[in-house]
């Protein structure tokens, strides 16, 4: 309830108005690929298959998708009609081509594809009769936008002792069976990962006296979503007489939604360039993915130490990389307190200026001393266990690490900006650098500066860090030391050479306007955090975030009108009250929710029918992104219990989004008798919907799913 009454009121400080977003995969605007359907034969033969072609003829820069499109777009379909008797084989894909989409590899056919299914007559069709077919086939073709289009076919064929192929057909056959990938007859085949988050290993080891193909392997078509082609980060490798190919996972969507990770892969092997003398592409199986340690999985196997040459190149990128780091969007900030504060100290005492440099280089050093210290401890750890990989930066992927960076760069943010003042000495603002707490502020600079950097790769510096996590304990240190120095190095020569610092504008107005420029760069970055910290609690839970910083504004903006020093005892003490409980109410919203594990399967008309005739009850949660009391619903009415509950009933949760415009939905809500959301029904067999009220609360639904759904004894 606490929870909830902060959200209702923060919402009224600011609600706006809301639309709906467009649908770019509508059915409007009519076919515009020319579809065409014939069988490769005009009769059937008992027990053998009948190849049938579905050519789709493009319009210019459009086109349709492979099996896996590599993202949320459909794939062509053919849904059969048959006859007693008959079956429809898949269809079998054409090598498709890869391209760049949004946010992922797009696998797709341009221009004219051909795509074959076969099916098959029974064994005891009789010779001469006749029977009737129907083909429906469904593809998305896509441009600038994206476009559903179907088209039915029908086909009457005789059933005969034997059959010849259609010599009017036979080249359109011809060219779409040379598009199909062959068979694998070459490759014994692995595939190996650490866990269902980190990157595959595919091994091709020759068969025994296998010609296998001349060129390395170019691409990896994968079958499943969750897994991307070369192009997208993988790698290939020679691996003794075969080749090594890792590939990187897909684990969320575009549209942000988790990607389910299979045990098994399967896919196409690209080996040269089309149109090739030696080109090849051969079909991969189901090949199940084993386990193996984290080391051998995406080789982070501990190396040996590396020559002083090749080393010299690791310490220079390291140093390069921490250097230029001071550039990036998520370091540059600090940048801006640290040179205002060498700006103060033009005309100070040498030694003190010098000082001030040195702690803020000790707090960079000691902060990576940290931080590579637990990440090899953490490599150790999982080498040893075998799980998954260690990487800079790991640290971010604790959502509670990104909340509080991101809570910290939104005060620092708001007190740069000047919508408070913590202090003078904290924020270097005319306050008197030779105290200890200028100091201390100092120091601190450097520790923040190391904190902001770990979510930046500056250039040279990914490859660098690559190649520095596997080195052994002692070049391990010095390379992350090597950065440390390159980050902090600006301040160490501003602070050893007075001679630069004299060359600094002399302190006056403009540096207040400075300070508040260098708030948005703040801004920026708790935008950035904010950003990674959605991704790990997902879209859903995005109001809690919003409002919890908009609180923690509305607690600086008190903080800052009334807690002054010329205000009465009275009155800073009420605005502190009030500024501290905006706070805490703030930082409150924005934990992370309580995960609970609730399961959601897209909801369409023929699965709710589906799982009512196996009896199962049924939960629809009509909803949309930007419906304001839905999202309450979710963040309050779903706790462990209530899903422990509807586990232990069967209740099979369905949701209807309608973020995007839906006729379907719509017509399932006007059946409801609704026409606006949030609306929530059950659905038990034998028995009447039952609609929810607006707004849930889980005793409600405790006793909807008690009263409603009886127990699996039948009571």
């Amino acid at each position: 309830m606490i929870r909830l009454f902060l959200s209702l009121c923060l919402s009224a400080l600011c609600a706006g108005p809301v639309s709906a977003q467009y649908d770019p995969f509508s059915d409007g605007g009519g076919t515009q690929t020319v579809a065409a359907m014939v069988p490769e034969a005009k009769a059937f033969v008992p027990g053998k298959p009948l190849a049938f072609a579905l050519e789709l003829k493009h319009p210019e820069k459009w086109h349709s998708y492979y099996l896996n499109s590599g993202g949320i777009e459909l794939s062509p379909e053919i849904k059969w009609e048959l006859p007693p008797g008959f079956t429809a084989g898949p269809i079998q894909w054409p090598v498709p081509g890869v391209k760049d989409g949004y946010g992922a590899k797009s696998l797709v056919y341009e221009g004219t594809p051909v795509l074959l299914a076969e099916v098959t007559a029974p064994a005891n069709a009789k010779p001469g009769e006749t029977v009737t077919l129907t083909a429906k086939a469904t593809w998305q073709i896509c441009s600038e936008s994206c476009q559903n289009e179907n088209q039915d076919f029908k086909f009457t064929l005789s059933v005969a002792e034997s059959a010849d192929a259609d010599p009017a057909q036979a080249g359109l056959f011809k060219r779409a069976r040379a598009k199909l990938p062959v068979a694998n007859g070459v490759w014994t085949v692995e595939a190996f990962s650490a866990s269902q988050a980190a990157d595959v290993s595919l091994l091709l080891t020759p068969k025994d006296g296998a010609k296998t193909p001349a060129p390395l392997p170019t691409e990896f078509i994968p079958n499943q979503k969750f897994l991307q082609p070369i192009s997208a980060g993988g790698k290939v490798e020679k691996d003794g007489a075969g080749w090594k190919i890792t590939l990187k996972r897909a684990v969320k969507n575009l549209m942000e939604e988790a990607i389910p990770q299979g045990d098994s892969l399967s896919g196409i092997v690209v080996c040269g360039e089309p149109g090739a003398p030696d080109y090849a592409a051969v079909m991969i199986g189901d090949t199940p993915i084993g386990k193996e340690s984290a080391a051998s999985a995406t080789g982070s196997k501990a190396a040996d130490a590396l020559p002083f040459s090749r080393y010299l190149l690791v310490l220079g990128g390291m140093l390069l990389g921490g250097l230029i780091l001071n550039l990036m969007p998520c370091v540059f900030p600090v940048i801006g307190l640290k040179i205002m504060s060498f700006v103060q100290q033009a005309g100070e005492d040498r030694k003190k200026i010098v000082a001030h440099g040195l702690l803020f280089t000790l707090g960079v050093m000691v902060s990576f001393g940290v931080l590579s210290g637990i990440l090899f401890a953490a490599r150790e750890a999982a080498r040893k266990a075998g799980g998954d990989e260690i990487n800079w930066g790991y640290q971010l992927q604790n959502p509670w690490v990104v909340m509080g960076l991101m809570l910290l760069m939104f005060t620092l943010a708001l007190n740069m900006f000047g919508l408070f003042e913590i202090g003078t000495s904290a924020t270097s603002v005319g306050g008197s650098l030779q105290s200890k707490g200028g100091l201390i502020g100092s120091f601190f600079s450097g520790v923040l500066a190391t904190v902001v950097a770990t979510p930046c790769s500056a250039p040279f510096l990914g490859a660098a860090i690559g190649a520095a996590i596997a080195l052994p304990p002692l070049q391990f240190f010095l390379a992350f030391g090597a950065m440390a120095l390159g980050l902090s190095l600006p301040y160490l020569l501003l602070s050893l050479f007075p001679q630069l610092v004299e060359m600094l504008p002399r302190p006056g107005a403009w540096m207040e306007s400075f300070k508040q420029g260098m708030s948005f760069l703040l801004f920026a970055t708790a935008g950035y955090l904010l950003w990674v910290y959605l991704g790990q609690i997902e879209l859903e839970n995005m109001l809690g975030p919003v409002f919890g910083l908009t609180g923690v504004a509305v607690a600086a903006w008190v903080y800052g009108r009334w807690c002054l020093p010329h205000r009465k005892p009275g009155v800073r003490q009420a605005g502190a009250a009030v500024a501290l409980a905006f706070a805490l109410g703030g930082v409150f919203l924005t934990l992370p929710p309580v995960k609970a594990k609730l399961e959601w399967e897209p909801w369409s008309q023929a699965r709710v029918e589906a799982l009512l005739k196996e009896g199962k009850p049924v939960y629809i949660d009509f909803t949309a992104k930007w419906c304001l009391t839905c999202q309450v619903n979710k963040k309050r009415a779903y706790t462990p219990e209530v899903v422990a509950l509807m586990k232990e009933k069967g209740v099979v949760a369905l949701r209807a989004d309608k973020t995007n415009p839906s006729p379907e939905i719509d017509a399932k809500m006007r059946e409801l008798g609704r026409s606006a959301i949030p609306v929530n029904v059950l659905l038990v067999p034998g028995k009447d919907p039952v609609i929810t009220p607006e707004v849930l609360s889980p005793a409600y639904l405790d006793g909807l799913f008690r009263k409603e759904i009886p127990d699996k004894g039948g009571k």
